[in-house]
């Protein structure tokens, strides 16, 4: 595929993008750097990192993804094959925290150093900050452009009209990473609510602005943490296992959708991670959607979920599956 915002039209690739969540964390550096070649090898074109990856374990401090990123890109030679797309805005550190300007400059430098690159080609806002004025935010990003240090601006986790407020003040955003799967939505997410507090929806108000806008979107948690593999429908499937968050969806709406992808996967011969990830990727706005993987083996299910077509009718069974 060629991506909305690609600043080389020549480099295309499957739509899917490699989540860099685990690099440094769940797979170390050897088998990070196998599944970054098998990934860019199969036609994989875009790896998405954060600086705040993985700050939330013991002894990290962040910056670890980007690291083994940078030090895979250095020992290949790859640069050319790919795109990296990382965030600011959830680490603190120099400058301050946030989308302070003086983070924003700081953490661009900081990100491009671990990375060994000369430019980002996506950088996000990871998260808003209600506490900066939009148009400082705007200038601070405006500042790396100009200064050719990011080549693409995107915006994760902000809410319709945070992201048409930002745009109207001139941010540059051209991509959007919300979450989003078959249970982040309708009844599902009302279920959540109670368990995580207010969620940000994508379909809605979101998805309609990302559409109207020519946004591309590429979600992130399209597995919900696991739940659409399958692997994990009692708390007795999740023993001695590391599963963030999956507990949140045992509840009868989400359950419904497990059956209904059931139905489906008998149908197709496909699993349910592939049929998530091909249900999630022809959703309007959706560019394409962003996963992970702890070890090579599980890279053939992102590679089959975008050989993976659904008629219209499996489609509608997944997408009215836990909404009732």
């Amino acid at each position: 595929m060629t991506y909305p915002f690609a600043s080389n039209p020549a480099l295309d690739g499957l739509p899917i993008v490699l989540g860099g969540n685990v690099f440094g964390w769940t797979a170390d550096r050897a088998e990070s750097f196998r599944i970054l070649d098998a990934f860019v090898d199969g036609g994989g074109c875009m790896i998405d990192t954060a600086d705040v990856y993985s700050a939330w374990i013991t002894g990290h401090r962040g910056g670890e993804s980007e690291s083994v990123i940078g030090a895979w890109l250095k020992t290949t030679g790859k640069r050319g094959r790919v795109r990296i797309a990382t965030k600011v805005g959830m680490l603190p550190g120099t400058g301050g925290k946030g989308l302070a300007p003086a983070r924003i400059a700081a953490a661009c430098e900081e990100s491009l150093t671990r990375l060994g690159i000369d430019q980002i080609d996506l950088y996000y806002a990871h998260q808003d900050d209600p506490q900066t004025d939009q148009s400082e935010v705007a200038e601070a990003f405006s500042i790396l452009i100009s200064a050719g240090k990011i080549a693409n601006l995107g915006a994760s986790n902000f809410t319709a009209e945070r992201l048409e407020s930002a745009l109207a003040v001139g941010t540059p955003y051209s991509v959007l990473q919300p979450e989003y799967n078959l249970v982040s939505r309708g009844l599902i997410a009302e279920r959540l609510k109670e368990r995580r507090g207010p969620q940000i929806a994508y379909e809605g108000g979101l998805q309609d602005l990302c559409v109207d806008r020519g946004i591309a979107v590429l979600p992130y948690f399209g597995l919900a943490s696991g739940f659409l593999t399958g692997k994990y429908r009692s708390a007795k499937d999740l023993t001695g296992n590391r599963s963030y968050r999956v507990t949140d969806y045992f509840c009868e709406p989400a359950l419904a959708v497990l059956e209904a992808m059931d139905v489906v996967a008998r149908e197709t011969g496909a699993n349910l991670t592939q049929i998530a990830l091909a249900w999630l990727r022809v959703q309007p706005g959706i560019a394409a959607p962003i996963a992970s993987v702890s070890n090579i083996a599980q890279l053939e299910d992102l590679f089959a979920s975008v050989r993976l077509n659904l008629t219209a009718a499996q489609l509608s069974t997944l997408s009215n599956a836990g909404l009732t």
